[in-house]
């Protein structure tokens, strides 16, 4: 191999590694910032909800005391949750929902979510990021 294509490869290289280590450090893990021992059940109306990798977030308008709080609400993947049955269509705003999840550990309107439960029954897992915590 000649130095030219040796620096051609090696810059190749640097490159991917620079590109790939935000997205692989900013990636977390379920007990980094969620506390399996704060459960929650909210009910509230969905905000908004955004269909993304490597989570989704559902914003839900939840009352308490007289005052709303806006939770934000991590999901499974895109792609995981078409896989378990979702559809992009299913949470336009102001649907209701019954919402079971672990409280993000800073105590912050923050949740992972387990499932969702809609007003007629119909439930969907959310493709949570510790799908064993449910267990427990």
């Amino acid at each position: 191999m000649t130095i030219g294509k040796l620096s051609g490869v090696l810059g190749m290289i640097t490159f991917f590694v620079t590109m790939t280590a935000g997205t692989v450090s900013a990636h977390h893990s379920f007990t980094a910032e969620f506390d399996v021992n704060k459960p929650v059940k909210l009910t509230g109306k969905v905000t908004e909800m955004k269909f993304s990798n490597p989570h989704s977030w559902i914003y839900l308008d939840v009352e308490k005391d007289g005052k709303v709080v806006n939770w934000a609400l991590e999901t499974g993947a895109a792609n995981a949750l078409i896989r378990r049955g979702w559809k992009k269509t299913d949470l336009p705003a102001g649907t209701v929902l019954v919402v079971d999840g672990w409280q993000a550990r800073n105590g912050s309107a923050t949740a992972n979510v387990s499932s969702v439960t809609f007003t007629d029954g119909k439930r969907l897992f959310a493709g949570s990021s510790n799908e064993s915590a449910e267990t427990k």
